[in-house]
């Protein structure tokens, strides 16, 4: 039996057991329910004998399909499918994303090419790098006056620093042979930069990027809680607001997937590029 089976048989396993003690606590809650407070059985829409206030795992199975069923339906500014509401923040992110990409790799490269560069801007990157990206959100709000323009705002803030610290790490990190090597065959500096140094850290440069996109889905969602409007952040927050459990637990399934669906597309092209090496 392969590796990859076994692992995968084993996956099956702790999922059905989680989901087994999952539905055990669940039954242990709706037993002592009778001694829960009313007012607090109330607010969570439950009744304060019977019944438990947490959903159990087939319930939240039969959200998730229903969502699945019908993820694009639009009855309203509150009321719109999943599968519209992960459009957004998809869009969100790819957006500031791609323009944090166009940013941080060219001025990455060329502050790793230059020893005198880098030290100089390094005490700014050690300053900026660790504010929280929800810091820079009522500036954006402030200056951008747009929560969505604001949202892409944060997510390009965000998603700088690890491609920016990588593309400098990579490039820096090109093996001097290799340079002598270019400037022995009088190799101009473009090409060097083209033919050279770009090969030699790409694979760097790519798991900055896979890093990147992980944080920025994360921080898509917090964002999204604070400002509103549509997407998935936003949903969970709403669900929250009209106290339906089942619908969070089954939006943080779907933020869950589409963060391992990300981080995987960004995977391959790093062993892509590693392969090509």
């Amino acid at each position: 039996m392969s590796t990859n089976l076994r692992a995968a048989m084993l996956s099956v396993v702790l999922f059905c057991a989680f989901c087994f003690a999952w539905q055990l606590w669940v039954g242990a809650q709706s037993g002592v329910a009778g001694d829960v407070d009313p007012e607090y059985a109330a607010l969570l829409g439950q009744q304060a004998k019977g019944g438990s206030a947490v959903p159990g795992p087939l319930d939240v199975g039969k959200a998730i399909w229903a969502h699945i069923a019908n993820p694009f339906y639009d009855k309203g500014p509150n009321d719109k499918g999943i599968g519209i509401q992960l459009a957004y923040s998809i869009l969100r992110v790819m957006m500031g994303f791609l323009l944090a990409a166009a940013v941080a790799i060219p001025i990455g490269f060329f502050i790793g090419m230059s020893e005198v560069f880098r030290k100089a801007v390094d005490p700014f990157v050690q300053i900026l790098k660790p504010v929280s990206p929800l810091a820079w959100m009522p500036l954006a709000l402030y200056t951008i006056k747009d929560s969505g323009a604001s949202s892409i705002f944060v997510i390009f803030i965000c998603s700088i620093w690890p491609m920016l610290i990588n593309t400098v790490f990579g490039v820096a990190g090109v093996r001097k042979e290799w340079l002598n090597v270019a400037r022995t065959l009088e190799v101009s500096n473009v090409q060097m930069a083209w033919r050279v140094i770009l090969p030699a850290a790409a694979p760097t440069i790519f798991t900055g990027m896979r890093i990147s996109i992980g944080i920025a889905w994360l921080v898509i969602v917090a964002a999204e809680m604070l400002v509103g409007g549509t997407g998935i952040g936003y949903y969970v927050w709403n669900e929250w607001n009209n106290l339906s459990i089942t619908g969070v637990i089954s939006a943080i399934f779907f933020i869950g997937v589409i963060g391992m669906l990300l981080d995987f597309i960004l995977a391959r092209l790093v062993r892509l590029v590693e392969y090509a090496e």
